[in-house]
């Protein structure tokens, strides 16, 4: 078990005293002093398999000996230089590498941020100015970010708008396939061809088409509950938004750089989205987003539109350049479906053993275990879902969950086999504790999630 003195409650209490509560969705009092791999050691000395991946941004693990050499070296020779009056090379080279890696055998632009959340808005506005239409179609529980534009697209929760007043306008919710919890149908059977008709729906009766500057989608939506789509869907999807001249923008920013699989989560798809946003692992933890378009889309806009002294700072492009080639040269993309592959099979097999767990979907490794309180019922386990957090963490993990009950597995994509065990071993574990009663409710207290 853990051990915590003061040492750490003295943190935890100062950060309550100085910072906003908005900048935080507490998990447990864990304080980071350093990283290494999959590993996590706090300031007590504990150490911790990372199944979270700080929020899925370390795909490569932390601290990567490629990485801290390059920021290492760079940091030697400057630190900044604003890209949006002069020129760095590592700006253009990674600007270079990300219309190479990134899906569609067309003429594109790449255009930096630094948060996934300015990302999104940023793909947001391109699209805007490109079509000159104003309307924009998002999914319900779709999380893009907290910035004004990217809140206003986001259909997670309505505490992220509370007291907000109106967002921007001319923003339409519809359902995402979900084959677990259809909001649609009572067999959940084909639930994407019920959402393609609820879309039709809106366009026949609420918005015209040819009003629509873009849908806005997350591949698999993450935060949401790590939610699979048929292929099909956007397919259809697609065909829609071509007939009217729709622009599709693909939130990779969560499934981006390997995390599903494939190096992004939408060449699943047999079409190519116009919009591509990206962030979180892109740079192994420096900050740095993108968004990749086809050229007369990005060509649409001008500065200062999309215009930001930090953005694309060189220690960022160096990391992300580095970041691509640990990737490709550890054939990442492939150890994260065979990972991926071993974890949802265990977990199926755990599934038989406890009825606590519902559901289990995902791709790579990117995965979600739904908890529940009654498999008929498919009512969420909340307490229960943070109780397994707690021990799991108590016991030598960080696993977090989102979306109320279901566990978030991202783990690094270095992660090896044996670590895959070990780590699973916890969470069976964690969950055959649960199950017994073995945690107390006290846990509930702290533990607030996500």
């Amino acid at each position: 078990m853990v051990k915590i003195t003061s040492k750490t409650n003295d943190i935890i209490e100062k950060e309550a005293k100085y910072l906003s509560y908005t900048t935080r969705v507490p998990y447990f009092p864990l304080v980071v002093d350093k990283a290494k791999g999959v590993y996590v050691t706090d300031i007590e000395g504990n150490e911790f398999i990372d199944f979270l991946s700080s929020a899925a941004v370390l795909n490569t693990g932390h601290n990567h000996p490629k990485v801290e050499e390059v920021v290492i070296e760079q940091a030697h020779k400057f630190l900044h230089y604003t890209p949006a009056y002069m020129y760095h090379q590592p700006h253009t080279e990674l600007a270079e590498k990300l219309i190479e890696i990134t899906p569609g055998n067309f003429d594109k632009r790449v255009a930096f941020a630094i948060s996934g959340s300015v990302a999104a808005e940023g793909a947001v506005k391109a699209a805007k100015a490109y079509t000159r239409r104003n309307h924009i179609v998002s999914f319900m529980r779709s999380y893009h970010g907290t910035t004004y534009g990217s809140l206003s697209v986001s259909g997670y929760s309505s505490q992220m708008r509370r007291n907000q007043g109106t967002l921007m306008p001319d923003v339409h919710f519809v359902p995402y396939p979900d084959n677990y919890r259809c909001s649609l149908n009572d067999t959940n059977s084909y639930c994407y061809q019920e959402c393609l008709k609820h879309i039709r729906l809106l366009f026949e009766t609420v918005v015209s088409p040819e009003e629509v500057a873009a849908i806005i989608f997350e591949p698999v939506q993450g935060d949401g509950g790590i939610l699979v789509p048929e292929v099909e869907f956007f397919n259809e999807l697609h065909k829609i938004c071509a007939k009217h001249g729709i622009l599709m923008i693909a939130d990779e920013v969560q499934t981006g750089f390997g995390r599903t699989g494939k190096l992004f989560a939408s060449e699943r798809y047999d079409f190519v989205p116009d919009i591509i946003a990206l962030g979180k692992a892109i740079a192994s933890g420096m900050p740095l987003s993108a968004i990749v378009a086809r050229a007369e889309i990005m060509e649409s806009w001008g500065a200062p539109q999309f215009m930001f002294n930090t953005a694309g700072n060189v220690l960022s492009c160096r990391a992300a350049l580095a970041t691509i080639e640990i990737i490709e040269e550890e054939n990442l993309v492939a150890n994260a479906v065979t990972i991926g592959d071993y974890m949802i099979n265990r977990f199926n097999h755990m599934k038989d053993k406890y009825e606590c767990i519902g559901d289990v979907r995902g791709l790579g490794l990117l995965i979600g275990l739904d908890i529940v309180k009654d498999r008929s019922t498919k009512e969420r386990d909340i307490e229960k879902t943070k109780k397994i957090c707690w021990r799991s963490w108590e016991t030598g993990l960080i696993l977090a969950f989102f979306s109320s009950s279901v566990l978030r597995i991202c783990p690094p994509l270095i992660i090896t086999l044996e670590q895959a065990e070990h780590a699973l071993d916890i969470i069976e574990s964690a969950i055959s504790d649960v199950e017994k009663g073995r945690v107390s409710d006290d846990v509930l207290q702290s533990i607030k999630g996500w």
